[in-house]
């Protein structure tokens, strides 16, 4: 009996390498499907079960949150769009990923993604909505069926790029990214091959408009003020001040901004909040599907924003500033292999820490370059003792944003300093969250807080050298020197 089971073992070495890669006789950790849900501009609070807009109702977003973990402390390393995106996908800050601006550049064809990773790792994956990267449409590496649009796109009957063919719709975009989403997880159904969907919408980006039979959902609402927006800012930067009193206005900036009117029904933030009532179907909508084919239980679903969004705080609307109204995020995560319904994780979770987190659970290969943290051990809802304390912030001026500075911001969880790089006559800023969350109350210049200066300013060092940051080329040659748009002639 020993001798024909030594046979045996001899045999499925030679056929199977047996003990070359034991790993093949046992049985595989169960790789989750990937439905990544990214919404734009979405302020971190603007979803119902926040509480911050109470005529708001989003039952399938906060469904979500009840039966996944709510992320309390998400952040984006950098405010702006392409950039975020940039990030999201690749796990690396901008000034890494070759994405700093808008539409100007995109991230290397070669360079790896969490889903050309988990395409590689046997996903089949899909990419639909918003890329934003180059003012193109055309598909992109890592996905085996694309839908896309040029730019910012249109919110009513667009132009598509599906898999590579123009196509013209009817329809509002929201609610027409979700039908392409929900066919394509329809078709994965009955496969054992795992997938990974990346569904980026236009929503809620300007300009602000709710599908039709949202139009006047909003029209009895009035917004309260935000405290900020009383803000005189008389302890803000010279260049702060400039924009919040009218950056075309004539004569010079006042110490202290007059106090000004708030607009409780302006018709563009209801259209804004108008525009989440789609997205919160579409949610429900892919969730049901899951659950039709028979694979919820086994996906991980993430619904989160490419950036945050003022509402009225500090006299902005937009994103771009160190503030937290702009680098906050919503987050929120289901995925019953690993997270408990209903829990809150506490963890500093950054955009940067997505594309690991999945590459991880896809068995994927993890590249070299990439400088987030999986999230995996913070999923139970514990914070593991080496985990991050403090991360850096970054924003490069726009040439067609002129206004807002190149920006350097460290966040801890308690205090915050921002320094506007090429602002060199103005002054710098910092926050101590803890007693003022609403940073209200630069204390740069309070003795009090001398060592704590000294503190953030070393962070900052320290982390400018961690992450490699630096001022990419593409923001230093002027518009002649950069290399022509694939596809644009140039003049001869």
């Amino acid at each position: 009996m020993k001798r024909l089971s030594l046979l045996v073992v001899v045999a499925a070495a030679l056929m199977g390498g047996f003990f070359m890669r034991p790993v093949m006789v046992q049985a595989a950790a169960p790789r989750p499907n990937v439905v990544f849900i990214l919404v734009d501009d979405l302020a971190y609070d603007a979803l119902g079960f926040m509480g911050r807009y109470p005529f708001l109702k989003t039952p399938h977003i906060d469904q979500l949150a009840k039966e996944g973990a709510w992320f309390r402390n998400a952040f984006v390393t950098i405010s702006l769009c392409s950039p975020s995106r940039s990030a999201f996908l690749t796990g690396m800050y901008a000034h890494n990923t070759g994405v700093p601006t808008n539409e100007r550049c995109e991230i290397p064809p070669d360079m790896p993604t969490f889903p050309s990773q988990l395409q590689k790792a046997g996903y089949s994956t899909a990419f639909i909505g918003k890329w934003h990267m180059l003012p193109r449409d055309d598909p992109r590496p890592g996905f085996d069926h694309w839908v896309s649009f040029k730019g910012q796109g249109v919110y009513f009957d667009p132009k598509l790029n599906v898999d590579g063919k123009p196509v013209n719709r009817e329809g509002y975009i929201t609610d027409l990214l979700t039908d392409y989403a929900t066919a394509w997880l329809d078709k994965q159904a009955g496969k054992d091959k795992p997938f990974c969907l990346y569904l980026s919408h236009k929503a809620v980006h300007g300009p602000f408009t709710p599908a039709k039979r949202h139009a006047h959902e909003m029209d009895d609402v009035e917004l309260a003020v935000p405290e900020s927006f009383l803000d005189d800012m008389a302890d803000k930067p010279r260049w702060m001040r400039r924009n919040a009193w009218g950056a075309m206005k004539p004569g010079r900036v006042p110490d202290k901004l007059p106090q000004k009117q708030w607009p409780a029904k302006r018709k563009d933030r209801l259209g804004y909040l108008g525009a989440i009532l789609a997205v919160d179907e579409c949610v429900g909508r892919v969730m049901d599907t899951l659950k039709k084919i028979d694979r919820l239980d086994d996906t991980i679903v993430m619904f989160t924003s490419d950036n945050g969004f003022f509402m009225g705080e500090h006299r902005r609307g937009d994103k771009r500033l160190a503030y937290e109204e702009s680098m906050r995020i919503p987050m929120i995560v289901r995925y019953p292999a690993k997270v408990k319904s209903g829990s809150v994780i506490d963890a500093m979770t950054l955009n940067i820490d997505i594309a690991p987190t999945f590459m991880q659970l896809g068995g994927a290969e993890i590249p070299d370059g990439v400088q987030g943290r999986s999230l995996v051990p913070v999923l139970d809802g514990s914070t593991p003792d080496n985990w991050r304390q403090a991360f850096l912030y970054e924003y490069f001026r726009e040439r067609h944003f002129n206004q807002t500075p190149t920006l350097l911001a460290v966040r801890t969880e308690r205090y915050k300093y921002i320094i506007a790089t090429d602002e060199k006559d103005d002054i710098a800023e910092l926050y101590d969250l803890q007693k003022d969350p609403k940073e209200l109350e630069s204390v740069i210049n309070d003795p009090q807080y001398a060592d704590v200066l000294a503190m953030m300013k070393s962070k900052l060092n320290m982390l400018k050298q961690k992450t490699g940051y630096h001022v990419p080329d593409i923001l230093k040659k002027k518009p002649a020197d950069r290399a022509p748009r694939p596809g644009k002639k140039t003049a001869k």
